[in-house]
């Protein structure tokens, strides 16, 4: 079954575009030697895309297996956070700002039960407060 798959690598340290520099062709004749199809490289305010197309998954993971394959994944700009690998193509789809959380539909949008009487410590003294109220309640 052919299908796409992406390499989304985040700026770090240093600049993805540099990294796309120093291993896009290593990278990319992997892909070809080993069954890609198709091939496009996408660049991104946040970094840059390589996104490929293999016949087969065996084809993928032979590619995904190389020692240039790793070497290259390995040096990303942001070793811990600046690396996604995945079934798909991706990186372009996104919108231009920040998702923002939507409110939840059905039972999980409850409403927040009304604050009821509050207790109320009225101070009339450097002492120990002698007398506890709810709010609405005056002294005796």
């Amino acid at each position: 079954m052919a299908g796409w798959w992406s390499i989304e690598v985040f700026h770090g340290e240093s600049s993805a575009r540099l990294w796309q520099d120093s291993y896009s062709n290593s990278l990319i004749e992997a892909a070809v030697t080993h069954g890609a199809t198709s091939w496009e490289w996408h660049e991104h305010r946040w970094g840059v895309v390589l996104e490929a197309e293999f016949p087969e998954d065996r084809h993928w993971e032979a590619f995904r297996a190389l020692p240039a394959v790793q070497a290259a994944l390995d040096a990303v700009p942001d070793p811990v956070n600046g690396l996604l690998v995945y079934r798909g193509r991706g990186g372009g789809a996104g919108s231009i700002s920040p998702r923002k959380p939507r409110p939840v539909a059905g039972a999980g949008a409850v409403a927040l039960p009304e604050p009821g009487d509050e207790p109320v410590i009225k101070l009339t003294s450097a002492g120990a407060p002698d007398v506890l109220l709810t709010a609405g309640q005056s002294a005796p």
